[in-house]
């Protein structure tokens, strides 16, 4: 089992975040924004006025854009917007990955900066855009505890957005600030300080 895995399986089911505690219901006008990105929007809010919990499956780059990060690296993330950031906007998990939603257009220039920055600490985020489709949860809290829900749920018409510069600086520092624990363990024993070295380089 990888170290990802391990703190996968780990994770809290319900996350606090910064003393908001178990968020996960969307507010009447989150819902509205949320089916605006919809082909269809009375369509999809009548679904969710039939079934609350139902997920839906969007379309991204019109309302918002989705990063798609492993759930450990995520809550990284999240935890650096909320505690010394500019925020988040809404964020869901879903199979063990943490959707972060993002202004339009943050999908096609994140990667990009990424590549720029050269952190190959960073796990390669799975950004959605203009073409692609995810699926977000209900917007009632899920009974089952390992199904999809909303870490922070859509409360507005009009929610603010991070877009690629704010997800650029949470995914560094998320990366540079790794606890020793959190990396995985090499399978060679530490060097020994006082041990004399020799080179070994030169032939008699």
């Amino acid at each position: 089992m990888s170290t990802l895995q391990r703190d996968e399986a780990l994770l809290p089911l319900d996350l606090d975040l910064d003393g908001v505690g178990r968020v996960g219901d969307v507010t009447p006008d989150g819902a509205a924004w949320l089916a605006s990105a919809a082909p269809y929007p009375r369509s999809t809010l009548a679904l969710w006025e039939d079934r609350p919990g139902a997920p839906a499956v969007l379309p991204c780059g019109s309302a918002f854009d989705v990063v798609n990060v492993p759930a450990v690296f995520g809550r990284r993330m999240l935890d650096l917007l909320r505690g010394t950031g500019a925020g988040s906007g809404p964020v869901a998990l879903h199979r063990g990955r943490m959707l972060l939603f993002a202004a339009p257009g943050t999908a096609h220039r994140l990667p990009a900066l990424l590549d720029w920055e050269e952190w190959a600490e960073v796990p390669p985020p799975l950004c959605h855009g203009t073409g692609d489709a995810v699926t977000v949860p209900g917007l009632a809290r899920p009974e089952h505890p390992g199904a999809a829900r909303w870490l922070v749920a859509p409360d507005t018409r009009h929610p603010w957005l991070p877009g690629p510069d704010v997800l650029l600086w949470a995914c560094v520092r998320a990366a540079r600030d790794t606890t020793p624990a959190d990396r995985r363990l090499s399978i060679f024993p530490p060097a020994d300080q006082g041990a004399k070295v020799y080179d070994v380089s030169r032939r008699r």
